[in-house]
């Protein structure tokens, strides 16, 4: 379900401070905007509160849900998303997007966060076809880990965790984006109404068939490691419950990679929550423990190189 950007605010509309520049894009539950802060002079990322199959844009620019029946939904979503972006301000964290402001206006509700230059890992492994080196996966994820443990830390759950929503800063240091899919981590509970996941990213329970917690997230981190091996995401959790082809990375990519690292990742994509890392220094502690054979020398792109080299990884 994406986004319809027939719906998008208008280049020029100012909203506060913020100037919309032009539509970056978006997905089911919003639209994503470059503007300016016009007080600062600095470039920002807005993002809209609009789930397209329940509210559409008048001619004024405000929202109205599309139905009565939607109504509801609707302004219960907007509720979580603007309680959950006064959380989201309060993290300064290095390795998760800044949330600067947030605010009411157009009858929903808008977040404002810092714009950084850089790629997507999703491109990234596009352009390589997969197989990055495991100094350079060890050296990314550790540091995404360790943002990601701030976000657990606060009660919240990522929920959309796949190399779209990671950025490679220039340098190599990684960014967690798109907290759109958010939610509170009340002590494993099922997740109820509309929800955003990624098919292949996201582990049985977010398909509502099961608790959502740490674990969630930490099965889209070994699916986006995955993803980094092989060129694409492993399996979706609902075909896997109906018949498992899920092929090991331990087995599948044993002439590549250290057993350790390979192993971590299938440890985070056990389809049995409990089977997975419970909470993110599990992970952490065994991407960080050194492997009993050294990594192979993997030739590693210049890309790889200089963002090792940034990151303080040498060979």
């Amino acid at each position: 379900m994406g986004f319809k950007a027939e719906y998008a605010l208008r280049p020029g509309t100012l909203m506060h401070q913020y100037r919309i520049e032009r539509t970056l894009g978006g997905g089911g539950f919003s639209i994503v905007y470059l503007a300016t802060d016009t007080q600062r002079n600095a470039q920002v990322v807005v993002k809209e509160y609009l789930p397209s199959n329940q509210a559409t844009r008048l001619e004024d620019e405000t929202v109205e849900s599309v139905s009565e029946e939607a109504s509801t939904t609707f302004r219960q979503g907007m509720k979580r998303f603007f309680e959950e972006a006064a959380v989201l301000a309060k993290i300064n964290h290095p390795n998760i997007v800044r949330v600067t402001d947030f605010f009411r206006e157009n009858n929903t509700v808008y977040l404002v966060m810092q714009y950084e230059e850089g790629k997507d890992l999703r491109w990234y492994i596009k352009r390589q076809g997969g197989h990055l080196s495991e100094r350079f996966i060890r050296a990314v994820f550790s540091d995404l880990l360790l943002g990601l443990r701030e976000l657990h830390n606060l009660n919240l759950l990522h929920l959309d965790i796949k190399p779209a929503n990671i950025l490679l800063r220039p340098g190599g240091k990684p960014l967690l984006l798109d907290f759109g899919a958010a939610q509170s981590a009340y002590s494993g509970r099922r997740l109820t109404g509309p929800h955003t996941l990624t098919l292949g990213f996201a582990p049985l329970e977010q398909h509502k068939r099961g608790h959502i917690g740490p674990w969630t997230d930490l099965y889209a981190i070994g699916a986006t490691m995955y993803a980094c091996l092989s060129g694409k995401a492993p399996p979706p959790a609902t075909k896997r419950a109906e018949r498992d082809a899920y092929k090991s990375a331990a087995k599948k990519f044993a002439r590549s990679y250290t057993r350790e690292l390979l192993e971590a990742i299938d440890w985070c994509l056990q389809m049995d929550q409990f089977g997975r890392p419970q909470k993110v220094d599990d992970l952490l502690a065994a991407l960080q423990k050194p492997p009993a054979q050294p990594i192979e020398d993997q030739p590693d792109s210049l890309f790889e190189r200089l963002s090792l080299r940034i990151l303080g990884v040498r060979k």
